[in-house]
């Protein structure tokens, strides 16, 4: 008789809990779309979270940095990114995305296509193959591509042309993955490191005005991005320069200047440390 009561108070308290686990995640639920730029030292990390919390990784950077503020933002028993787009295999962008594909399962992955002969890159290539055994779709992009999150969209601008399988022992800044994010009347430009050669062909094959709200400053702040042209086309508000401690010159002044000359407000990873974002749909916001 006291074994029958015992499982029915476990059997009680299990109840419970499960209606009070899911009272926490229906809580949990936003209005907002979260979008943070993480200090990952010299390098690119962003991370996104959608109003039905799709999670998005857009780079990793340098270190496995990345992977541990992410563990802090994801639910520790959600072992699932929706997506991750890698702008282009260089290992400031790459490396620390090996480490959150190590630990974390991606339902689709974003890539340029180009393929790199490097060490770092061959790693790369055995990830995604881990990837695709465990059902993830790997698909090479280039502009026109969408992705539909809920109520956001994520539309792929660059690269023009398909770069699938073509090998380079060059730089890949100029195969970059360049996405906008909308949301309602909200917009995010992710730019990963193009060059204002690639601004200019953006801008050219543009058939209708494209605005952000916040820009992703191209190549940490280089002085060969961010043109004026650019700017005066997309027309941001505020602009995040992801970068750390560097022998560049990073972010250079020239840069800088530019973004002063069109009143842009500028935050930078190394000096505000993480950088998060929520919008409604209709004004972004500065999350402190």
């Amino acid at each position: 008789m006291k074994r029958k009561y015992v499982l029915l108070f476990v059997g009680f308290l299990f109840a419970i809990n499960v209606f009070f686990w899911k009272e926490v995640f229906v809580l949990a639920q936003s209005n907002n779309l979260e979008v943070y730029f993480l200090n990952v030292g010299q390098g690119d990390s962003a991370f996104i979270k959608t109003t039905e919390n799709h999670q998005i990784i857009i780079d990793g950077g340098p270190t496995s940095v990345a992977l541990e503020k992410i563990a802090k933002i994801i639910p520790f028993w959600d072992k699932t990114i929706d997506l991750v787009i890698l702008t282009h295999p260089e290992k400031d962008h790459m490396q620390g995305l090996m480490d959150i594909l190590k630990r974390y399962k991606a339902d689709y992955i974003l890539v340029s296509g180009v393929l790199k002969d490097s060490e770092d890159y061959k790693e790369w290539q055995k990830i995604l193959e881990r990837q695709k055994d465990k059902g993830t779709n790997v698909i090479s992009v280039k502009a026109g591509d969408r992705v539909i999150l809920g109520n956001a969209l994520i539309k792929i601008l660059y690269p023009l042309q398909d770069f699938s399988e073509v090998k380079t022992n060059k730089s890949t800044n100029e195969s970059c993955v360049v996405s906008g994010l909308f949301f309602g009347k909200n917009s995010f430009l992710f730019t990963g490191d193009i060059s204002a050669k690639n601004e200019a062909e953006i801008i050219g094959v543009s058939r209708t005005a494209i605005t952000a709200d916040v820009l992703k400053v191209a190549h940490h702040g280089s002085k060969y991005s961010t043109s004026e042209k650019f700017l005066e086309n997309f027309a941001p508000r505020l602009a995040v320069i992801s970068v750390g401690k560097n022998s560049y010159g990073h972010p250079t002044q020239e840069t800088l200047q530019r973004l002063e000359k069109f009143g842009i407000q500028i935050l930078r990873t190394d000096e505000d440390g993480d950088i998060k974002f929520a919008s409604d749909g209709t004004n972004v916001n500065i999350i402190k």
